[in-house]
């Protein structure tokens, strides 16, 4: 026969199949499973296919199948490859077994549970077929949709954030995600439940999270998850974390309060065990601006101030936690620099506050955020001194500068000038001078991580007062901080570093 007469090559569909009532089958899978000339369906070694199981109905005698049976189960394999090893050559196997159905003409549909591309087997096929023949992805109802669906429960509303993870991530990495989204699905559990269960109690949302077994399938069931034995617990399970706008958590049986690190500027800088802690609070006690960076969310009371009332403001989330509040004090950068943390545990060690507990949440820097859009001045030892005169005088500001400029110490300026202060920088400038050469690297840093960020690198002899707000933050070079133009930035800045080794002397 000649190439002109070759029968055409056939159609591949990934058909999903819904997470396991046959009548959540959609009518295009029905569809197409009709029309198909191959039915192909994965299963482990057993034979049995769940997904074969489903579209039982739909499958005729004159059906070729193609059981695609996976040759491990586990990560145990004598295969050169490894676990991942073994699967790779399994799929490519597969591939080239339904392409030769393709290559002969015929239609090829194949079965998925749940969604095709949605944590399914078929998106194998997918990745190294769908080049090469004309292909279909026929969406299914995830497990996720059932569970939620099974549970009546919302899993997202107004701007809430849904996050899907896999059990099979590190602990670590599950407690940090959990803790950070609004609302979430832990899917694959089976014998990763013990590590999940434990991310969610450490994450602290143990309280809110459902379990779904089986949804829709034979054998369903649900339950508080804090009430599932993990001796009972096969893969096709998922935990689920609803909205907290349809189902807010439980109220703390006691209150406490946290004070949260925000980082210099915008949800880029917040640690998610902070974004938890704010999202988990059931008052956000800050200054204004602060707090303007937090998310409104319903529900949630919001008590914002002046930026100089600090005591006022740990006093009044002292007092909502010993009423039972989840209170948390939103400060910027890391709250034990500078910040809120000294403020709210000096009112907390009074008597009438000792018995409510606070935590504090650590944050990026304005120091560590400066020095890392300038490459690395503070990579030696180095000091971090505010020349806010507001708290304590002068005098002892000058004599920690010359202490740290005697000792050559790289710097980190906070606070260095307002409207009210616009002499204290040009003090320190001649102060330092007295200790360092005059083209010692001094970055300035201003608003880093916001909208208005600016950073430059001047002089020590050329550091200008009128360029320095209270916005900006200092850092100043030791006798070894280099600065050097190399390759081409985009913000045509050098680089600024100080070196890890001091020269002997």
């Amino acid at each position: 026969m000649s190439a002109q007469q070759q029968r055409p090559a056939g159609r591949l569909y990934g058909v999903g199949l819904g997470p396991g009532d046959p009548s959540l089958m959609t009518l295009r899978a029905v569809e197409v499973i009709a029309a198909a000339d191959v039915v192909a369906y994965h299963s482990a070694r057993h034979g049995r296919s769940i997904a074969r199981s489903i579209a039982e109905r739909h499958i005729r005698p004159d059906h070729i199948e193609e059981a695609l049976v996976y040759p491990v189960t586990t990560e145990t394999t004598d295969h050169p490859g490894g676990y991942r090893g073994a699967l790779e050559e399994f799929y490519e196997q597969a591939a080239a077994r339904l392409a030769a159905h393709l290559d002969a003409g015929r239609t090829v549909a194949v079965l998925a549970e749940g969604d095709p591309l949605f944590y399914g087997s078929y998106q194998h096929m997918h990745q190294r077929l769908a080049d090469r023949y004309e292909t279909e992805v026929v969406p299914g109802v995830t497990s996720v949709s059932a569970a939620a669906a099974r549970l009546g429960k919302p899993l997202v509303e107004a701007d809430e954030v849904l996050t899907i993870l896999p059990g099979t991530l590190p602990q670590e990495e599950l407690t940090a995600r959990l803790a950070a989204t609004d609302a979430a699905v832990v899917m694959k559990l089976g014998r990763t439940y013990p590590a999940v269960r434990q991310a969610l109690e450490t994450s602290g949302r143990l309280p809110e999270a459902h379990y779904v077994e089986r949804a829709t399938m034979a054998g369903e069931r649900t339950a508080p998850l804090a009430e599932v034995s993990p001796d009972s617990v096969p893969y096709f399970s998922v935990a689920v974390v609803p909205s907290r706008i349809a189902t807010p958590p439980p109220a703390p049986a006691h209150g406490e309060v946290v004070v949260v690190g925000t980082g210099p500027a915008g949800p880029l800088w917040l640690t998610p065990e902070s974004r938890g802690a704010l999202a988990r609070a059931t008052d956000l006690v800050g200054y204004t601006t602060y707090l303007d960076r937090v998310p409104v969310r319903p529900g949630q009371a919001r008590h914002a101030s002046d930026n100089k009332v600090e005591s006022e403001r740990a006093e009044l989330a002292l007092d909502l936690a010993r009423r039972g509040r989840r209170v948390a004090v939103v400060s910027g950068g890391d709250p034990g620099v500078f910040a809120m943390a000294t403020a709210v545990l000096e009112v907390a060690a009074q008597d009438t506050y000792r018995d409510v507990p606070v935590r504090v949440l650590p944050g990026v820097t304005a120091a560590n955020a400066a020095a890392a859009r300038a490459g690395a001045p503070l990579g030696h030892d180095y000091a971090v001194i505010s020349l806010s005169d507001r708290l304590k005088p002068w005098d002892v500001i000058a004599e920690r500068l010359r202490a740290a400029a005697c000792a050559d110490l790289a710097l980190a300026l906070y606070n260095p000038g307002s409207r009210s202060r616009t002499w204290q920088v040009g003090k320190a400038r001649d102060l330092l001078l007295d200790h360092r050469a005059p083209d010692t690297p001094v970055v300035l840093a201003r608003d880093v991580g916001g909208p208005q960020e600016s950073v430059r690198t001047v002089r020590l002899a050329d550091l200008d007062p009128s360029e320095v707000d209270m916005r900006t933050i200092l850092l100043i070079g030791s006798s070894q901080t280099r600065s050097v133009r190399r390759g081409p930035d985009p913000a045509g800045r050098p680089t600024v570093w100080t070196p890890r080794r001091y020269p002997e002397k």
